[in-house]
């Protein structure tokens, strides 16, 4: 076969004699740029060849030990953090979304004390409620009655509400602002509005110390909530994101009540992480429907693909375009599969193997808030006639905000590789060198002297070989047929 030739082939080639070979060897150990090694060929002394030969191995020892703690270090993936204060002369204002505590008008809930607890359920998707078996009985009669209604619709015209009378002042660096600046978004508090939702160039900063000024009339009469799910205060709730984001509250939000004076001041955190291994995020992971990709937002569209595939609608107050849930499907489908998806773990956050891993570029803005009564005596005194209300109102209803930035800078959080491929090399070029006086163009050659030797050693294997047996073929050694012992013959 194909051996047979190999070693016919190999026959008529003369292979290099054991002189030739014993030749190749000292001349290569005589001019090889790994030091020390003709050392211990050309040295006639043998004392000298064994010091040779052990400084040799000693060093190649160290070398190799050296080159896979290095190896080992890479491959643990080691990362550094920097962290970068870097001063403008404009600084970009952030998204404040702003919600009432109160979260419904009186009038339409009178009646309809149900609607706090429908609402809880629907935002549930947001926000985790656990619903008491007291309100079972209750919540079924109204769905079976009520199949038509609307809790969206309903909380857009009864929920509360921004225009002149409970936005009283508004100033943005200076200009006045008014409630049309305002974008409405649901959220686990109902009606929300959103100042710099869409990030307007003209919306930034020059000036330390001056940002945006509110006044609210949070209105207790005509607004309302249930204590008894745990809805005792009153006042408003705020969070601070980026403008290509959506608002967060869970955890996030801070909270002025009514007859204070809240000074906010923030500070701009930029976050850098490194990829999968190095870090924990995925730079090719988009969201659908944002700009930016966010834990937050991944973890909402997440929940709305899993909702959307079990009970074929959409809630409203996740992002997507799908057909909306009503009340029956929210209680008997979206409620239970919520639950799910959290018992599962369907929808996690955090690591590279999360479904929402953390982001490579985050923005956040932390926070110091300070508080102070609002009004003075004057104070109340002045609010009181130009709004015609008691100074009890006044102390009852009013919220005061500032938010501002500390100074004109923001800080940069950037997670770095503690080791690159460059510097890897490097660090094993430096032991190499340090210890061997060796480079790449030793390695080459000490790969040229190995490869060689393989060669001549499978050379010598195969003239060594036996000879291959002979098989005879069966159609001579057999006949084409033969007969039976009663002379017929077999087909």
């Amino acid at each position: 076969g194909m051996l047979q030739k190999i070693r016919l082939y190999l026959l008529k080639k003369l292979p290099p004699h054991l002189e030739d070979r014993r030749e190749y060897h000292r001349e290569f150990a005589s001019s090889t740029s790994f030091h020390g090694v003709h050392n211990i060929v050309q040295t006639q002394s043998k004392t000298r060849k064994a010091l040779w030969l052990l400084v040799v191995v000693g060093c190649l020892a160290i070398v190799i030990w050296q080159i896979c703690s290095r190896f080992i270090y890479y491959f643990s993936w080691p990362t550094t953090t920097t962290v970068v204060i870097q001063y403008v002369e404009k600084v970009r204002f952030p998204a404040v979304t702003f919600c009432s505590l109160n979260r419904f008008q009186s009038h339409a809930v009178s009646n309809l004390r149900i609607i706090f607890l429908i609402w809880n359920i629907v935002s549930g998707v947001l926000q985790k409620f656990v619903m008491k078996e007291k309100y079972s009985q209750e919540l079924t009669d109204f769905l079976l009655g009520n199949q038509n209604f609307s809790i969206k619709e309903f909380t857009r015209k009864n929920g509360f509400y921004l225009n002149n009378s409970t936005l009283l002042e508004c100033e943005f660096f200076g200009k006045p602002c008014y409630p049309q600046d305002f974008e409405h978004v649901f959220t686990e508090y109902g009606n929300c509005f959103t100042f710099n939702n869409n990030d307007l160039p003209a919306r930034r900063v020059s000036l330390s110390g001056r940002g945006l000024y509110l006044l609210f009339d949070v209105q207790q009469e005509q607004f309302t909530d249930e204590p008894a799910l745990g809805y005792t205060d009153a006042g408003i709730t705020f969070v601070i994101h980026s403008p290509k984001e959506l608002p967060r509250f869970d955890g996030l939000g801070l909270l002025t009540p009514v007859g204070t004076h809240a000074q906010v001041s923030i500070r701009q955190l930029k976050s850098i992480i490194q990829e999968y291994p190095w870090g924990e995020c995925k730079p090719d992971i988009k969201l659908q429907y944002q700009e930016i990709y966010s834990t937050n937002g991944c973890l909402q569209e997440c929940k709305a693909r899993y909702i959307q595939d079990w009970c074929g609608c959409l809630p409203f107050i996740l992002p997507g375009n799908g057909t909306e849930c009503d009340l029956l499907k929210f209680y008997n489908c979206v409620y239970p599969a919520i639950y799910d998806i959290e018992k599962k773990g369907l929808c996690t956050v955090g690591t590279h193997n999360s479904t929402c891993p953390a982001p490579c570029e985050e923005t956040d803005y932390p926070t110091t808030i300070t508080y102070s009564s609002f009004g003075g005596q004057k104070a109340i005194k002045y609010f009181s006639a130009k709004l015609k209300k008691s100074p009890e109102y006044i102390r009852q209803n009013l919220v005061r905000i500032d938010i501002k930035y500390h100074d004109l800078s923001y800080k940069i959080t950037q997670q770095q590789k503690a080791l690159t491929i460059s510097e890897l090399l490097a660090d094993v070029g430096g032991q190499l060198g340090l210890f061997c006086g060796a480079s790449m163009i030793t390695i080459i050659e000490v790969f040229e002297y190995i490869f060689t030797n393989f060669c001549w050693m499978c050379i010598f294997l195969l003239l060594k070989a036996p000879e291959m047996p002979q098989w005879n073929n069966p159609s001579e050694s057999q006949p084409t047929h033969k007969e039976n012992k009663n002379g017929i013959q077999e087909c």
